[in-house]
């Protein structure tokens, strides 16, 4: 199987990592750019597209809800980190 837009959705989008999705998504920009798409594969690489944005988005809030933020002591300054959205 090639890596193109025609045969991308043959890969299920959520087994996808971010950048593999990211990666995809930007060529099925790039396809869709290009205007040599009939009316009917635009529509479906736009439906995949929308799809794997959503992917992403989730994936990096799933990251973002890992992030370690920096917890301040009651003087202000750094005590220590806990996960993202604890504390």
């Amino acid at each position: 199987m090639t890596d193109t837009p025609e045969n991308s959705d043959a890969t299920p989008i959520s087994s996808l990592s971010f950048e593999a999705a990211m990666g995809e998504l930007e060529r099925i920009v790039r396809h869709l750019e290009s205007g040599d798409v009939s009316l009917e594969k635009s529509v479906a690489l736009y439906e995949r597209g929308h799809a794997l944005r959503q992917h992403c988005e989730a994936r990096l809030a799933a990251a973002q809800a890992r992030i370690e933020q920096v917890s301040l002591g009651a003087d202000g300054q750094a005590a220590g980190t806990t996960p993202f959205g604890e504390g």
